[in-house]
């Protein structure tokens, strides 16, 4: 498949451990072709975020793809945190790679380079979203006319029928800009979310990390240093075990049909934005799950709710492939 014919993407990031993760994957992936990566504050500032990525893209020969800087704060409220705690000392899991980068950033805004590769790739263009949702919320601002020119929009973000991680109720890249996530959400366009009800249980376990650093690939073997850190934050803390769930790459396997969901109701989907103790959580219309989402009209969001658990298979057979 030419370059021409593959799907283009536009991800939209906070680049840490998972969203390397994601990219790496899509990278390698023979239908996707990635033309272009925005970054925001959420694991790191939106600046760190684009280096982390160059990082990346410098790691697998790619620096042909624009990266462009975003927003570093939420478009209502204030910023309270990035998690450095779960991403290591560098963002990307002390793994490793060259903290300094050989490429600059797009001199792009991140809604600059949105709008121009909607313009570009009008009617082909899918975006993935694997980050708080501030940069899309201004893109739609400034382009009321982008879901127009987009096929589609999937989110990994929130918690249909599941706890948050941030809080009791709220996923970590909705809690961050409650009101941007609302907006993009209530948005005109086709929208998918792939929240942690999935996300918690598609597990990369040790014997995936070992056959991550066991393969040849550059890019498998980052992978499999830089879990090492995100095991022993998230396995210890979520799970009891030294693993990690696959939160941004399972998006991104939703977006290219790798994953074919098991339960993915279309369904009315709003984020709490009050002060309250449920701000940030995304309140999914399930109550039809008793009949099996059968009957259901309307719904503003597609959530995937069922996978079946062998991403990460599929996740690491793609990393350790040979490449030409």
């Amino acid at each position: 498949m030419t370059s021409a014919e593959r799907t283009p993407v536009l991800v939209d990031c906070d680049t840490g451990i998972d969203d390397a993760m994601a990219l790496l994957y899509l990278l390698r992936h023979p239908d996707v072709e990635v033309v272009g990566i925005t970054t925001v504050f959420g694991n790191n500032t939106a600046a760190q975020c684009a280096v982390n990525s160059l990082r990346i893209l410098e790691l697998v020969g790619r620096t042909d793809i624009p990266v462009a800087v975003g927003e570093e704060q939420p478009i209502a409220s204030e910023l309270e945190y990035l998690a450095l705690h779960v991403h290591g000392t560098d963002g990307l899991g002390d793994a490793g790679l060259p903290l300094d980068v050989q490429t600059d950033p797009d001199p792009r805004t991140a809604v600059q380079l949105i709008d121009d590769l909607a313009t570009e790739y009008a009617g082909r263009l899918r975006i993935l979203a694997l980050a708080p949702l501030t940069n899309l919320a201004h893109a739609l601002r400034e382009h009321p006319d982008l879901p127009d020119r987009i096929v589609d929009l999937v989110i990994m973000g929130g918690a249909a029928d599941g706890p948050g991680n941030q809080s009791a109720a709220a996923e970590a890249n909705i809690i961050h800009d409650p009101e941007a996530a609302q907006e993009v959400i209530s948005a005109e366009w086709t929208t998918t979310l792939v929240p942690l009800d999935v996300t918690m249980r598609e597990v990369v376990t040790e014997a995936h990390r070992d056959a991550l650093l066991a393969s040849t690939e550059p890019a498998a073997n980052f992978v499999g240093a830089a879990t090492g850190f995100y095991f022993e934050h998230f396995g210890r803390e979520s799970y009891g075990r030294f693993s990690s769930p696959c939160h941004d790459a399972l998006a991104a396997g939703v977006l290219t049909g790798d994953v074919v969901p098991l339960v993915a109701p279309r369904i009315d989907v709003v984020v709490d934005c009050t002060d309250g103790p449920g701000r940030g959580a995304t309140i999914c219309d399930t109550r039809t799950k008793w009949r099996g989402f059968t009957g259901i009209t309307g719904g503003n969001c597609t959530v995937v709710l069922e996978t079946d658990g062998t991403f990460p298979d599929t996740l690491v057979a793609s990393l350790t492939k040979a490449t030409a």
